[in-house]
């Protein structure tokens, strides 16, 4: 092979490589690109929500994961879980109900499949947005407000 030759594949596996970091970091919790993730605000993620009881926020559950009573969060959260209970129909098919991956780490470690997501509708908004519940096989629930950075255990 020639020293151009070389350079030219070397130069391709690197901008492939490239692309699939890329990509994989896009896909964060969902197992399909979220392009809604790119317009929601980072600043509203810092900002701790100031409902919760402080009982129900220092309250952990066995995996550490701070518990949150329903009646403390939105309620849309509400709704959600009545969808879920329910078996749907839910807002977003082909989305609500699809795997949760659980790429971040953030809730305990289980098995392909084990967690499903399911959209928490924020008004105003003309997309997804960054709220999601995430249902376990056991019967668990998480909140999310952030786009799977953190996690509370709802409490029903």
């Amino acid at each position: 092979m020639s020293r151009r030759t070389t350079k030219v594949i070397s130069s391709v596996i690197t901008v492939v490589l490239l692309v699939g970091v890329w990509w994989l970091q896009s896909r964060g919790g969902d197992d399909t690109a979220d392009p809604e993730r790119a317009t929601e605000s980072p600043s509203a993620t810092a900002t701790p929500r100031a409902s919760a009881t402080p009982t129900a926020a220092a309250s952990r559950d066995e995996d550490g994961i701070p518990y949150v009573d329903l009646a403390d969060l939105p309620p849309e959260a509400a709704e959600t879980v009545d969808l879920i209970d329910a078996g749907g129909p839910f807002p977003y098919p082909g989305k609500d109900g699809s795997t949760f991956g659980n790429f971040e780490g953030v809730l305990p470690d289980r098995p392909r499949g084990y967690y499903a997501e399911y959209t928490v509708e924020t008004p105003g908004l003309d997309h997804r947005g960054a709220r999601r519940i995430i249902a376990g096989d056991e019967g668990e629930l998480y909140w999310t407000e952030d786009h799977y950075e953190s996690f509370e255990r709802i409490r029903r």
